[in-house]
């Protein structure tokens, strides 16, 4: 069956290829930076031709500043920029919930769709971050990855507005999967300027209950869980 996406808020002009390559490229620049992706940035140039300007430009800006710093530089501003930084957060439901007990049932969605789809997850990485969304998005099933990145719309624009104001090498990954998406109505809008007024609510109460999930990164088995495959960009061979 095809996974061509329907109703009010398709993209139509985007091909589930297109799709693929834009949010396995994303995926590929907003990961940690290792000698991998240094090597993957022409490849990730090359998908990018593929995709409409809004989507494949963003994305080659981002490929050419990461390229044109050394990997101990990448490295430095990485964990500047996203872990010491609230606006700049790559978990999806810290901006909606915060660190309080919500949070944990939001993440329980996540490891739901990602079992719906016959996945199972270890404790390795929480199935919020950016990374592993559009990774499921890209390479597993596109119709409820997308949801989940519709779901949380409004921290995606945070973390995009973030980005762009601090002139973040990362900005055009995160503008190019927002491009993926269709313009924000009226109440999205709304909701984005209500999160960036009040920010994620602040109450520490831990996710003790809740078990920290990630892809199962062992063999695929007929009878269970399929490992998630890594990124098939045109040339990733």
């Amino acid at each position: 069956m095809s996974r061509t996406l329907t109703g009010r808020r398709r993209v139509a002009e985007l091909t589930e290829r297109q799709l693929t390559v834009a949010w396995q490229a994303a995926s590929l620049l907003l990961n940690y930076p290792d000698e991998q992706l240094v090597g993957r940035l022409d490849l990730i140039r090359r998908g990018s031709s593929e995709l409409p300007d809004r989507i494949g430009d963003p994305l080659r800006a981002c490929a050419d500043r990461l390229g044109e710093a050394s990997l101990t530089e990448l490295e430095s501003d990485y964990v500047v920029t996203f872990d010491e930084r609230r606006k700049h957060n790559l978990f999806l439901t810290y901006f909606a919930h915060g660190d309080t007990r919500k949070r944990g049932m939001a993440l329980l969605r996540f490891k739901q769709t990602y079992l719906a789809s016959g996945f199972e997850l270890t404790d390795t990485e929480l199935p919020d971050h950016l990374c592993v969304v559009l990774e499921y998005a890209a390479t597993i099933d596109h119709d409820r990855g997308r949801q989940l990145l519709l779901d949380h719309r409004a921290g995606l624009e945070m973390l995009r507005i973030g980005l762009a104001e601090s002139a973040s090498p990362w900005a055009g990954a995160v503008e190019a999967v927002t491009a993926t998406l269709p313009p924000l109505q009226g109440d999205e809008w709304e909701a984005v300027r209500r999160l960036a007024a009040a920010g994620p609510p602040e109450e520490e109460v831990g996710l003790t209950p809740y078990a920290t999930p990630a892809f199962d990164p062992g063999p695929s088995r007929p009878d269970g869980p399929t490992a998630l495959p890594m990124p098939t960009l045109r040339g990733n061979r």
